[in-house]
């Protein structure tokens, strides 16, 4: 892990906080990370306890639906702030509009739609994608559709920043676009500015958490790897639980 720190960002006191991002359908990692959560607070004792997902829960591992379902749940029985990733966003705009059926095949939107019971052709029609977006609609239960419209693009906390992709460097972090913190790459990667908070993110794999100066990449590819990064912050320390 890149450890190439100048600053020490602190959460509000008596708070701990878990971070996880990029689940892609890998619901038995997400299961195992419940656990670790669990086990981990039987030893630690916080006034407050809070979880935060950074997104892209679906698409390319094989159980989108079962991995939505975790995640209500645990929702019902702890305090959770659930992000958008692009691929929700994807999923959206194709109800909203079936040609985005194209774009969102080549994210692994064919392992979704299966997850729901489903069977896209690898190369539908016009109609076929429409028929198919009606068909996502009618299968999606309703506190799934819940879930998805509600996600938050980011949420901020004490010196901490959550967010999906990343920021723009130069425009403050209220001024950023839902497109940028659920797309960005080079430009937020590529930068050594100050964002004025410390960026925890996910959306682009790296081996191993890749912390740097102003942010915190904790994407480690679980759909392909299977390593899902369960990050835990408490006052201004960091660290990373096994599963």
């Amino acid at each position: 892990m890149n450890s190439a720190v100048s600053w020490h960002p602190r959460l509000p006191e008596g708070l701990c906080l878990y971070a996880l991002s990029d689940i892609h359908g890998c619901a038995d990692l997400l299961e195992r990370a419940f656990r670790s959560i669990d086990v981990d607070l039987q030893r630690h004792q916080a006034s407050r306890v809070l979880t935060v997902f950074l997104g892209d829960y679906i698409d390319r591992g094989l159980d989108s639906k079962r991995t939505i379902d975790l995640l209500i749940g645990r929702a019902q029985s702890h305090d959770t702030v659930f992000l958008k990733g692009n691929h929700e966003g994807v999923l959206l705009d194709f109800l909203r509009d079936p040609v985005r059926l194209h774009d969102w095949r080549l994210f692994g939107g064919l392992q979704t739609l299966i997850s729901y019971g489903l069977r896209p052709v690898l190369n539908p029609s016009a109609n076929e994608q429409l028929e198919l977006a009606r068909a996502l609609a009618t299968a999606l239960p309703s506190d799934h559709k819940r879930f998805l419209e509600n996600l938050k693009p980011s949420f901020t906390c004490g010196d901490f920043f959550f967010v999906h992709a990343g920021v723009r460097p130069g425009l403050g972090l209220d001024r950023q676009t839902e497109e940028d913190l659920l797309w960005i790459r080079d430009e937020f990667l590529n930068s050594e500015a100050d964002f004025g908070k410390f960026v925890v993110h996910g959306h682009t794999p790296v081996r191993e958490p890749d912390r740097r100066a102003h942010r915190l990449n904790i994407d480690t590819g679980a759909y392909a790897t299977g390593r899902l990064t369960l990050l835990r912050i408490e006052g201004s320390e960091i660290e990373f639980l096994d599963l």
